[in-house]
């Protein structure tokens, strides 16, 4: 992806989101979505005919539903924003994407439109940091959270591929790992807001911790 965001003055002052309960986005990570409601088919469209950005948050709501309907729910306050970087229709209509991250933002206002998704004035200087390329990385105890990591992969019968994990910057693997861990909307928000990449990757270390502890397995899968 060409280098065309170097500073928050870069990024628009409005942002069209897609509310998604349990998912999040980090810079220089990739987040693959399946597009089928007329909303955000339309919330797409306009992306590709504008500046190619989308913001992902999660609402703020004890609603069950993974994008709660119309514009009352309310949403938390810290997203993720990626670039269009990938598109395919489908023979059914539906949109095949891929989100890469830029930045995190802070949303200031709900913007009163007559779309069918919603937009939000948001702030991205308290992510300014997030523009910088492997910033913190130096920071990250590499080690320990591959040994957790192991523990946990072994713990409950997964499999990864070590081969891209141990050829993966700092950067790439906690944030992938946080946006791919398999942790509930509370969890997936405190690694969404941690402040660098140091204390994301504590985070993560410690959630794993936790379940190891705990005693619970899955029932065996693949981590790519």
């Amino acid at each position: 992806m060409p280098e065309t965001y170097v500073k928050v003055d870069d990024l628009p002052e409005t942002l069209r989101v897609f509310p998604l309960r349990g998912v999040i986005l980090l810079p220089r990570s990739t987040l693959p979505l399946n597009v089928f409601e007329p909303r955000y088919l339309a919330l797409v469209n306009d992306v590709l005919a504008g500046d190619r950005l989308i913001g992902i948050v999660q609402p703020d709501t004890d609603d069950a539903e993974e994008s709660p309907l119309g514009k009352q729910a309310n949403l938390r306050k810290t997203g993720g924003a990626g670039r269009l970087t990938a598109f395919q229709e489908t023979d059914d209509g539906r949109y095949l994407i891929t989100l890469s991250g830029i930045c995190r933002f802070v949303i200031d206002a709900e913007e009163n439109t007559d779309a069918p998704y919603r937009m939000c004035s948001v702030d991205w200087k308290p992510f300014a940091g997030d523009l910088e390329h492997g910033r913190g990385e130096e920071a990250v105890d590499r080690d320990r959270l591959l040994a957790v990591l192991k523990r946990y992969l072994e713990a409950n019968k997964l499999s990864a591929d070590w081969d891209g994990i141990n050829n993966s910057s700092n950067e790439l693997l906690v944030n992938t790992l946080s946006m791919i861990s398999p942790y509930g909307p509370e969890e997936k928000q405190a690694l969404l807001e941690a402040g660098d990449l140091k204390t994301r990757a504590e985070v993560l270390v410690a959630l794993a911790e936790m379940e190891l502890a705990s005693g619970e397995g899955s029932t065996g899968s693949t981590l790519q």
